[in-house]
């Protein structure tokens, strides 16, 4: 599932991925501070050999949040592809069911790099991780 505000403008192509189809976590990208939010209800399948969510799915609901985030960077309507240059995780706890929610926020940049950061929390707040992120615009080649 995919939230944005009614006046977002945005290619559907570059909101949707395989990845995003494949793991099925839902985006969230109404708030008007310009963050957004990556959500994930824990299935079986999210798990690794331990029973807790896999550490690469974690990174994955990071990068997503802090990305799309970097994303609306230059306006809450509008919506510029990135590439993710380097993300740096830190993982605190461990989570074994239900929704976790990764939000992800623009803390500077220029031009063509964008610097962002994500949390991923538990239902009830507690930190299970975090990352920094540093990602390039790219430019749209078929204008």
């Amino acid at each position: 599932m995919l939230s944005v505000p009614p006046d977002f403008e945005a290619d559907p192509e570059a909101i949707h991925s395989g990845a995003h189809a494949l793991v099925g976590y839902d985006v969230d990208l109404t708030a008007v501070d310009g963050s957004a939010r990556v959500t994930l209800e824990i299935e079986a399948k999210h798990l690794n050999r331990n029973g807790t969510l896999h550490g690469g799915i974690i990174a994955m609901m990071l990068d997503a949040a802090a990305g799309f985030a970097a994303s609306r960077a230059q306006s809450l309507t509008g919506f510029t592809q990135v590439v993710t240059v380097s993300l740096n995780t830190q993982y605190m706890a461990p989570a074994k069911s239900g929704q976790v929610t990764a939000t992800g926020r623009m803390s500077g940049g220029g031009r063509s790099i964008v610097y962002a950061g994500a949390e991923l929390r538990a239902p009830n707040g507690r930190l299970l991780a975090s990352a920094t992120g540093v990602f390039k615009r790219i430019r749209d080649r078929r204008k």
